[in-house]
């Protein structure tokens, strides 16, 4: 029998008029209308005709995808009316894992969204005046009741917070208030990039302060930024490695020389700690990343740290220092042009109040980095034993699961691995059906296995894992 040509094969496909038509998709446009349907028939057709022109499909492939096109139309629609941005299940063990949206919320801080969501707030009103009031003031008590008691009582002002959208608008903000202009001095090791190509020096470009560098990559001393201040100098800038570190033959200016130096000379002194914690990461065997309150203690006049990383909150670029100082960024116009919305700030006011209750393991972030390694082992240990199969192969294995988000680059917590494996697929592709699955499964692939650390995987999320990790090896390749 002759195969029949690319043209022939054309002209068996139907028209997008002819499909509308059809009563199998009747139902599909009056529910979702006829422009949505008739966009998921032209891409099906498409795909169709691509194959056919690529030389992909016979004869009998393009009948059996004619009579599957309903099928496909409504696929598509599912996909083009579906959320693009979806829940999935973390068992990679980075905790704050930047392509995963970071830190999680805690319930209350979801439970103050939608609240505050649904209804007007008082957000920018004083309720006891009955007159126009500002936003910062719903986390600034907050912090107060944080940071300022504990800060240190010779400070000569109070410690003040403003809120901006990201750690990265906060240093902009700082910068351009405290040193347009002129020079901000920065120890060549911390001119840091972070994630998405964004560099330090950049930041400060776009400030428009500029940088001046001091000492070499691996040791600058306090006399380095001694001898650079001069009639320019606006601000000594300590920028923490958060994402990396640097070993060997290394020396950096301690705090304590950076603020001696600054009071010496009359300059304001400000840290970008990146993350930013404001717990003591020592209590769960995490060393050399400093918290907010180790800078405000250590003299540091402004600090700039995120909200959706070591905080455990939502997205936010937080700067906390000297009331007079924070105030003149606020009344910089700048501000406004960063400044958040009222579901940031009641995400962060209740991710706050948990720290003042003390209330650490209803942070999601806290509570996983708390986590033992018995306390996962006991759960990856009940979970196995439910994943039976006939190709499946589980075993446990001990671990180490990260931070992340550039936080505490060089520090590990033990934990204990499910790695599976399956006859006759590959590693890759096991993880990849468990990507499709639904929820997606996001987990790591090292030595031909798959790895999943339910550390950073919620408990109830444990029986999810499970039944997708049987069900998808029972399907054929």
């Amino acid at each position: 029998m002759k195969n029949a040509t690319s043209s022939e094969l054309f002209r068996k496909l139907p028209s997008v008029d002819e499909l509308m038509r059809s009563p199998q998709l009747a139902s599909l446009t009056a529910s979702h209308g006829h422009a949505a349907v008739t966009d998921a028939i032209r891409v099906v057709l498409g795909r169709v005709r691509d194959e056919i022109a690529s030389g992909l499909i016979d004869e009998r492939s393009v009948d059996l995808a004619i009579s599957g096109l309903p099928a496909a139309v409504e696929q598509q629609l599912r996909i083009a009316l579906g959320y693009s941005l979806r829940t999935v299940i973390n068992a990679t063990g980075v905790i704050l894992h930047t392509n995963l949206g970071r830190a999680p919320l805690a319930q209350a801080a979801i439970d103050r969204i939608r609240e505050t969501a649904a209804a007007y707030s008082n957000l920018e009103f004083e309720l006891s005046a009955g007159e126009r009031g500002k936003r910062d003031v719903h986390v600034d008590r907050l912090f107060q009741r944080l940071l300022a008691d504990e800060a240190g009582a010779g400070r000569s002002a109070r410690v003040s917070t403003i809120v901006v959208n990201n750690n990265a608008a906060a240093v902009l903000l700082a910068l351009n208030t405290l040193a347009e202009s002129g020079e901000v001095i920065v120890s060549r090791g911390e001119l840091v990039e972070i994630g998405g190509s964004f560099r330090i020096p950049d930041v400060m470009a776009k400030s428009g302060a500029i940088l001046r560098e001091v000492g070499t990559t691996n040791r600058t001393r306090i006399a380095d930024y001694e001898s650079a201040i001069n009639e320019r100098t606006r601000l000594l800038l300590r920028v923490h490695r958060s994402n990396f570190e640097i070993s060997g033959f290394t020396e950096q200016a301690s705090t304590a020389e950076l603020v001696s130096l600054a009071q010496k000379r009359g300059l304001p002194v400000m840290e970008d700690l990146g993350s930013g914690a404001l717990f003591d990461l020592r209590s769960i065997g995490i060393n050399g990343e400093p918290s907010v309150l180790d800078s405000l203690r250590g003299g540091m006049d402004v600090v700039a740290y995120s909200g959706d990383k070591l905080l455990g909150g939502p997205q936010a670029g937080l700067i906390s220092g000297d009331s007079n100082l924070v105030k003149r960024m606020r009344s910089n116009s700048l501000f406004r042009a960063l400044r958040v919305d009222k579901l940031t700030y009641a995400a962060l006011e209740a991710t706050l109040l948990a720290y003042v209750k003390r209330d650490h393991d209803s942070i999601p972030t806290l509570r996983m980095m708390r986590c033992s390694k018995e306390e996962i082992g006991r759960r990856a240990e009940a979970l196995a034993a439910k994943l039976a199969a006939p190709k499946l192969r589980v075993e446990l294995a001990d671990g180490e699961s990260v931070i992340g988000g550039g936080s505490a680059p060089s520090a590990v917590l033990p934990t204990r691995l499910l790695a599976v494996t399956c006859e006759g697929m590959s590693a890759d592709e096991l993880a990849a059906r468990l990507r499709g699955s639904e929820p997606p499964i996001v987990a790591r692939v090292e030595d031909g296995r798959v790895l999943l650390d339910l550390r950073t995987v919620f408990p109830e999320q444990d029986e999810s894992v499970g039944a997708a990790i049987v069900s998808l090896t029972d399907l054929e390749r």
